[in-house]
């Protein structure tokens, strides 16, 4: 069967009025062989991954003219998301069979991204996988309510007002995801060596980028300002993309006028892994060589020990036993529309709303 059928953001259908309160009804139907682990696929995948922004990065340096230049910092960052996205299943531990093979592997794979791969493991995993959707505790996209808008100052207005539009997601993400809850994020105790452990890595790698590209455009004959702007088009630039990119999918992941927050105490596993996020067609020719299936990301929040080679397989499975799901093929006007009605949020009452604090849509029951 196919994943998706082409249902708009405001027609998308969503669950029942009266949904299960635990995943294991929607676990109990994927295939025991969506489990199983190929170190050789993995291997082949993050080979091409590599390849692929290797090659941009070649295409980067020769590149002098703007219309060759600007179409490859596009890509670059499609590139770059798609290294994150295997280390996100090594994160899971999905990707390998063995726990050190992904720690390693996901480490490097996440260095082009400029991400703390233990800090990723603690807010990704344990917060937002373990609270989706959640008030108060999913900290991804998670929206205001009118009264604390009203509370904020006039700056803060206006970066909410750009961070919630079509073309603030890579900000938000930049500040919200990578910088506050990566780069200036203090860890538990008991995950402080490991997260220092990882900074240092992070570190010494990206100082080692920042000096070979450098270096290297000097001893090509270039000056100063000929290494700076190699830096910047190297690694600056395809680092801001990457963040658009990745901040976008995370959004139509979680965010849509159908796609329900939850209150604390009513919240429950399968309003937020299952209710809470959607199982999106792209082109096969963007899947297969940058996103890696994480845009059928149902059965990946139903059970992250999915490897990503195995999601398709996983989401059919489930949609076939619920038809209900959130299933569609992406379309960029509804990601424009979802930003256009999706401001503000009433947990009560679980509506979107504008910034004056009107519905625009009410979330179906």
């Amino acid at each position: 069967m196919t994943l998706t059928t082409d249902t708009s953001v405001s027609q998308a259908p969503r669950l029942g009025a009266k949904p299960a309160d635990t995943l294991l009804p929607v676990l109990r139907v994927i295939p025991p062989e969506c489990y199983e682990r190929s170190n050789r696929k993995a291997l082949l995948l993050v080979a091409r991954a590599a390849l692929i922004w290797l090659a941009v990065l070649a295409g980067l340096v020769f590149a002098r003219s703007w219309y060759l230049v600007i179409p490859l910092w596009m890509v670059s960052g499609l590139a770059v998301s798609g290294l994150f996205v295997l280390g996100h299943d090594c994160a899971h531990g999905a990707l390998f069979e063995s726990k050190e093979l992904n720690r390693t592997i996901g480490r490097a794979l996440m260095v082009p991204s400029l991400h703390i791969y233990e800090s990723w493991v603690i807010g990704h995993n344990r917060i937002h996988h373990g609270h989706t959707l959640r008030q108060g505790m999913d900290f991804v996209w998670h929206p205001l309510t009118v009264e604390q808008f009203r509370a904020l100052g006039t700056f803060a207005k206006l970066r909410q007002r750009l961070e919630w539009s079509a073309v603030g997601a890579g900000l938000y993400y930049m500040r919200s995801v990578w910088w506050n809850k990566m780069i200036r994020f203090t860890p538990p105790q008991r995950y402080r060596d490991a997260v220092r452990s990882d900074r240092r890595f992070l570190l010494v790698n990206a100082a080692v980028g920042v000096a070979l590209t450098a270096g290297l455009t000097l001893l090509a004959g270039g000056g100063p300002i000929s290494a700076l702007w190699m830096v910047t088009k190297l690694l600056v630039v395809p680092f801001v993309a990457f963040c658009t990119v990745i901040g976008s999918i995370v959004y139509v992941h979680h965010i849509a006028p159908d796609i329900k927050w939850w209150p604390r105490r009513t919240w429950n596993s399968y309003h937020g892994q299952v209710e809470g996020t959607t199982v999106l067609r792209m082109p096969r020719f963007i899947n297969e060589l940058f996103f890696y299936n994480i845009m059928v990301h149902v059965p990946h929040h139903v059970d992250v020990r999915i490897p990503c080679y195995n999601l398709p397989q996983a989401g059919a499975a489930i949609i076939e036993a619920f038809p209900e799901i959130d299933h569609r093929s992406f379309r960029v006007t509804d990601f424009v529309r979802s930003t256009r009605a999706c401001k503000l949020y009433d947990f009560e009452s679980q509506t979107w709303l504008r910034y004056d604090g009107l519905a625009l849509h009410a979330a179906r029951t």
